[in-house]
């Protein structure tokens, strides 16, 4: 895909790809950590992937982007979001969509190096 389709995406469908990607490397990243069983994996999961984990990994991850992946979370954070968060604040729930745009923004330009980078430092503690 072109980068300047990507650019022009609306940062909700950026977040509903980086959200599918987040989820996918959190699950492979547990299942290479350890054995646990589906209950306890499942919690695991949701544990990282839930907007206020997801809010603070955004803060962690603001100060090593560059000025262009800011760009795309700034605009995802400040869109209207049609979904409402269930378990956070509106402001956990904004930055958990800035991060999950930056995500699919990186994955959908190709930058997996870049993605797995980030996302790597989301997860250190785990």
């Amino acid at each position: 895909m072109e980068n300047e389709r990507i650019n022009a995406m609306n940062p909700v469908t950026l977040a509903y790809i980086g959200d599918a990607v987040f989820s996918l490397f959190v699950r492979t990243r547990m299942l290479e950590k350890a054995e646990y069983r589906s209950r306890e994996l499942n919690a695991k999961v949701n544990a990282c992937v839930k907007a206020t984990a997801q809010s603070a990994m955004l803060e962690a991850v603001l100060p090593v982007l560059s000025d262009e992946e800011k760009d795309v979370a700034r605009r995802a954070r400040n869109c209207h979001t049609p979904a409402k968060a269930k378990n956070a604040g509106l402001m956990d729930y904004k930055r958990a969509t800035a991060l999950e745009a930056l995500f699919g923004w990186l994955y959908l330009r190709g930058e997996i190096a870049r993605l797995e980078e980030l996302e790597t430092l989301c997860l250190c503690g785990i």
